[in-house]
């Protein structure tokens, strides 16, 4: 699965302003809502009950929460890039400033893993970590995006 087909150019946002954890995690809901069309709260609250079985901060700066809904048809995508890093429990400790959010269908299983494998390898990627970071507009962060697995198959 490529970002691409996660993504729409609406859902890629640069220099977010957050202060915490819970503050980015409603934003990120707050946009999501408006993206999908689904309620805000209950994009939350799938949000949050993910978090509570382990911080989705994967560490390097990088986090990816994650979360199914029944009413959503395909998985989709949203990133964000923070002005600031925040303390998002990750793994290594370390504040997060990159965060690639993933919604799901509840049904959606191996499609799902296959976001996340997506993304993963995104994040994985230095060179691109550091170009996400190195870049400060949304229109440059989607086409950083929109083609990534793009040059890796090329």
């Amino acid at each position: 699965m490529e970002l691409a087909d996660l993504l729409v150019p609406g859902a890629v946002f640069a220099g977010v302003k957050a202060s915490s954890k819970k503050q980015l995690l409603s934003h990120l809901a707050a946009q999501a809502s408006k993206l999908i069309g689904l309620d805000e709260r209950r994009i939350l609250e799938a949000i949050l009950e993910r978090e509570r079985l382990g911080s989705t901060g994967l560490g390097g700066g990088v986090a990816i929460p994650h979360a199914k809904l029944p009413s959503l048809q395909s998985v989709v995508g949203l990133f964000m890039q923070l002005e600031t890093p925040i303390d998002f429990d990750s793994l290594d400790g370390k504040p997060v400033d990159l965060i690639f959010l993933l919604l799901a269908p509840e049904d959606a299983g191996a499609e799902h893993l296959r976001a996340l494998a997506s993304v993963s390898r995104l994040f994985r990627d230095q060179a691109a970590v550091a170009k996400l970071r190195g870049s400060s507009t949304s229109d440059a962060l989607y086409a950083l995006l929109a083609s990534h697995g793009q040059q890796k198959a090329a």
